[in-house]
């Protein structure tokens, strides 16, 4: 019996040990590339941060994709210790792969137009853009989607791909910016009182830069009217209070100084047959 039980314990005792050698030596290699794919992914990240040029969220995709494939090839070669055929498993993976990629074709070209915009950056959260047909603050820009919110407090979702494939125009690029406005006054008016009147709102709006100094000038002869070109310049963040308070300002200037501020009219001249 003794002798029946020292054969069982030779015949099984390799194997055993075989197995036990796989099993330790599996959780060894798993426990290191568990490690190594964290340090990894944290590199990555941490690089973002030596540049304020460099999109965080862009770096914890790149970490988080470079992550998951050192951990793919530490279960390949985990599986390999058990003597798995893993090239069946790798060829599969591929396979599914391809499938999945025609499947979200349209949602790739929205990854691969989120990981542009996030290299080049042609706009941060924070900017008011135009962009899409659309405009507004940019409050959130992730991998596939742009995320803009209205002056009316809408919130705008709009796929990554529609912007980086158009125009983009980016409103707080700049610190200064010009705002455009159009005004006309009367042919029998002097331009120069005119201009007088537009120049002194100008220098009294407390958001209108002295420097560089506001651009007033005759810009077009129109059919009824003569036309100024008055472009003020301000801090980006007053844009909008300069493009929407002036106008009334100089309108009510220019009718306390009794300068005409025609409307589009048409001259009609009868003719009496009869005399």
């Amino acid at each position: 019996m003794d002798s029946l039980d020292s054969i069982n314990l030779n015949q099984y005792l390799p194997t055993a040990i075989s197995w036990a050698g796989n099993i330790l030596l599996a959780i060894v290699i798993l426990l290191i590339g568990f490690w190594i794919a964290g340090k990894v992914n944290k590199l990555i990240i941490n690089m973002s941060k030596n540049s304020a040029h460099l999109d965080d969220t862009l770096f914890r995709f790149f970490g988080s994709m470079v992550r998951y494939v050192i951990l793919a090839f530490v279960i390949i070669a985990v599986l390999n210790r058990f003597g798995v055929q893993t090239a069946s498993i790798v060829a599969l993976l591929g396979a599914a792969g391809l499938a999945v990629g025609l499947a979200l074709q349209g949602t790739l070209s929205n990854l691969a137009a989120g990981v542009m915009l996030l290299i080049f950056r042609p706009y941060k959260v924070g900017d008011f853009i135009d962009a899409a047909g659309r405009f507004g603050n940019v409050t959130e820009i992730d991998m596939f989607t742009t995320i803009l919110q209205t002056f009316d407090n809408q919130q705008i979702i709009i796929p990554n791909s529609q912007i980086w494939g158009a125009q983009i125009i980016n409103h707080s690029h700049f610190d200064v910016r010009g705002v455009d406005m159009h005004f006309g006054i009367a042919y029998a008016e002097s331009t120069d009182a005119a201009r007088a009147v537009i120049n002194t709102v100008l220098a009294n709006h407390p958001n209108i830069l002295k420097e560089p100094a506001p651009f007033v000038e005759v810009e077009t002869l129109n059919d009824s009217s003569v036309d100024f070109l008055v472009r003020p310049f301000c801090k980006g963040e007053h844009y909008f209070d300069v493009l929407y308070s002036v106008p009334e300002q100089i309108k009510k200037a220019l009718d306390e100084n009794n300068i005409e501020i025609p409307f589009p009219h048409r001259k009609v001249i009868v003719v009496n047959e009869n005399a």
